[in-house]
């Protein structure tokens, strides 16, 4: 299978709003969200990909398909490092999953951005746990950290991309 990373250009945008729904449809069995009154769960950031510096979104395709979305923005929100990245979302669709869509998809973004890297997940969120401490361990060869934030009901990664692994 090939797994491409796609800017999502802002004529895109449409679909960009139609897979975060879908993406906190399937999220809110950790967060608890519900949707509004118009049946959407809203995403407050979507303009701010195109507005705001070092924010990146990328659709996940795989064979051509869409099969998901990973948003980045070049910042960390609870470490200081040089140079920071931070998945901030990161969607696989079920189709996909359990299938190294995902794992393929996180290293090529990884390998977009040199410099230190933060991702985080909530606590109760158990499969995604699993699945970044696999391919964070996979792809720095298990020289990263981990974190808990028992305050802010967070654990997480870091660990600093070099150009050598690029």
């Amino acid at each position: 299978m090939t797994i491409r990373i796609d800017p999502i250009l802002p004529e895109q945008k449409p679909v960009f709003i139609q897979m975060m729904e879908l993406y906190l449809y399937d999220f809110s069995e950790f967060s608890e969200d519900d949707i509004n009154e118009s049946g959407y769960f809203g995403y407050p950031h979507i303009d701010d990909y195109w507005k705001e510096e070092g924010r990146h979104p990328f659709f996940i395709r795989a064979d051509g398909q869409l099969a998901g979305l990973v948003l980045v923005r070049c910042c960390c929100e609870h470490h200081q490092m040089a140079d920071p990245h931070n998945i901030a979302e990161f969607f696989v669709m079920k189709k996909y999953r359990r299938k190294g869509v995902g794992r393929a998809a996180a290293r090529k973004v990884f390998n977009l951005f040199s410099g230190g890297w933060e991702i985080s997940c909530w606590m109760k969120n158990q499969p995604a746990q699993k699945f970044w401490s696999r391919v964070v361990a996979e792809h720095t060869y298990g020289n990263y950290h981990t974190f808990t934030m028992e305050d802010q009901n967070v654990t997480g990664f870091t660990f600093v991309q070099a150009a050598e692994t690029r």
